[in-house]
């Protein structure tokens, strides 16, 4: 785990990418998947969309060393204090970013039909080229990437349990990520996203 795992580094024009497909052991994640799974207080939010409002398509939470609250597409989340677990976590993951974090954006993806649509994570309280860490728990997922400027540039990568995708530089600001439905029959997915609000 951590610092001698096996890394891909994405080679796509304004990213700076890296791919680490084992991270955690199967075990590790599994245990992990299953823990979280039981123990988080996740809420599912409103969203409006065209003017519509709906569910959104997982179950959320938020969690940090801070007080510092979260904002994207109209919602608004405060933070939970860090558990023994998610530090745990947290800790591995700052020993291979070399970097410090202070929140964690939790989704529940319970099935094929819980999605996240086009989004990047640019937000202000990111500040300017924010590093985003991510670990995948459970069933593997493909995670489509795009390009602002040009759509015709895409790629996408199937993120498998106990994976941890390190996203950097100008990452955000030059590309779009999703993670789409899927019409087969598969389980759930946890994901783990770490930030640094400012």
């Amino acid at each position: 785990m951590g610092l001698f795992s096996e890394k891909i580094v994405l080679d796509l024009v304004d990213s700076d990418i890296t791919y680490f497909p084992n991270f955690f052991s199967a075990e590790h994640a599994r245990r992990h998947f299953e823990s979280l799974a039981q123990s988080i207080p996740w809420q599912q939010d409103k969203i409006k969309v065209y003017g519509k409002v709906h569910d959104q398509p997982r179950l959320t939470a938020l969690f940090g060393d801070n007080k510092r609250s979260y904002s994207y597409s109209g919602i608004t989340m405060h933070p939970h204090l860090f558990t023994p677990e998610l530090l745990q976590i947290k800790n591995a993951i700052e020993k291979e970013a070399d970097t410090t974090f202070t929140t964690c954006l939790l989704n529940y993806y319970r099935d094929g039909k819980d999605s996240n649509g086009w989004h990047a994570d640019d937000e202000k309280e990111l500040g300017i080229n924010p590093i985003i860490a991510s670990v995948s728990l459970g069933a593997e997922r493909f995670f489509h990437l795009r390009n602002k400027a040009d759509k015709s540039q895409k790629h996408k990568i199937l993120l498998e349990n106990g994976s941890l995708l390190l996203m950097r530089g100008k990452t955000q600001h030059c590309w779009q990520h999703q993670l789409p439905k899927t019409s087969r029959a598969i389980d759930g997915r946890i994901n783990l996203t770490f930030r640094i609000i400012k």
